[in-house]
């Protein structure tokens, strides 16, 4: 029973990365679940099993990279770390390793940041999106209070801007590393990147 559930698992997984790949290249709009299927290898029967219909894959692709990092956040949000902006700093450099070591990540989230159309059918996923986003922001937005009530940030920064500071910062790294990743070098050049951006906060 245990190797069924494994292989459904596996089936689902084979299926979002379908497609991912089937989205960025035809789009969401213009894809079939036939072209899911056949990418994936599948029936779509075998479809029908994990998925209602192609909007549910597209909001399980989203969800599959949302919900890892926030969890990923709230968890280090709970280490009582002597210097959050630090913490915060580690925090961005792994995200980018861990990108860089990700095929499906790297595709899905090319998807959601350059290629997504939220038009048509897709259109009510826009703002349960947006809501997520909000909620990652929030969850950086908590290291720069925190360094404020640590001592670590001037009582007169303001938290909110910096968190979308540093989310456009990052974004903006993010659209050069898909543009072209071979002209990174993640494991060396995301400490780099992080520290030109928090020096200017005194870490």
């Amino acid at each position: 029973m245990r190797r069924t559930k494994e292989e459904a698992e596996q089936t689902r997984q084979d299926i979002l990365s379908a497609a991912t790949r089937v989205f960025s290249t035809k789009s969401v709009a213009k894809t079939t679940l036939e072209d899911i299927a056949r990418e994936a290898g599948v029936t779509r029967g075998a479809i029908y099993w994990h998925f209602k219909n192609k909007k549910e894959i597209f909001d399980a692709l989203h969800e599959a990279l949302h919900r890892p990092l926030i969890e990923m956040i709230l968890n280090d949000l709970e280490k009582d770390h002597p210097n959050p902006l630090q913490q915060l700093e580690e925090l961005c450099v792994q995200l980018f390793i861990d990108l860089d070591k990700d095929e499906q990540k790297k595709q899905a989230l090319k998807l959601f940041l350059i290629k997504c159309d939220y038009s048509g059918d897709m259109e009510h996923f826009k703002q349960k999106h947006d809501e997520q986003k909000k909620e990652k922001l929030k969850a950086f937005c908590r290291y720069f209070e925190k360094a404020q009530k640590k001592g670590k940030l001037p009582q007169d920064a303001d938290p909110k801007l910096l968190t979308y500071a540093i989310g456009a910062y990052m974004r903006g790294i993010v659209h050069e590393y898909m543009d072209n990743p071979a002209r990174f070098n993640m494991k060396k050049d995301a400490p780099k990147l992080m520290s030109i951006f928090f020096k200017g906060l005194g870490v």
